[in-house]
């Protein structure tokens, strides 16, 4: 979500979508030390307690419960946080081909193709790398510019 700003630029505003800062909150709190710490002294109590409770049926079933239901919890706040990492870094990837002169514009949502779509369009990049790889082999520069050297530009056979 975004909003036009005076100067003909888009504003970022934050989402107030409750789920996605829960999402976020809790991906970021999860991966820190901190949880870790909880965590790993739940887990120093629970094999603390085995002795009291004689390795009981319910002791056991305590754990694998608890771990069970965060295990699935996380599954969820965690493909929230990747789809949401994974659209933006899609939107930065596409934002440098369109302001890059020379890329296929094409290729910008190119995520949106069928396989047989995409696999056409891997066998022409394939072709343009082993042509590359053959200039390279040759001696001869793969870059399709010229090198400067000293200032000055440099015939792709010398270098």
């Amino acid at each position: 979500m975004r909003r036009r700003a005076r100067n003909g630029r888009h504003k970022p505003i934050k989402e107030t979508n409750a789920f996605g800062q829960f999402a976020r909150a809790s991906a970021r709190w999860s991966g820190s030390a901190c949880a870790f710490a909880i965590a790993l002294g739940l887990i120093i109590v629970w094999l603390v307690t085995g002795p009291i409770f004689h390795f009981s049926n319910t002791w056991q079933l305590v754990i694998n419960t608890a771990t069970t239901i965060v295990t699935f919890l996380m599954v969820f706040l965690i493909q929230n946080t990747q789809n949401r990492d994974s659209v933006a870094m899609q939107l930065k990837l596409d934002e440098l081909i369109r302001a890059t002169k020379g890329c296929h514009n094409a290729v910008l949502d190119i995520e949106e193709l069928s396989e047989e779509e995409l696999d056409e369009i891997k066998k022409g990049y394939r072709a343009l790398a082993k042509a590359a790889l053959e200039k390279v082999r040759s001696g001869d520069s793969d870059l399709g510019i010229p090198d400067l050297k000293n200032g000055q530009t440099v015939p792709a056979k010398t270098r």
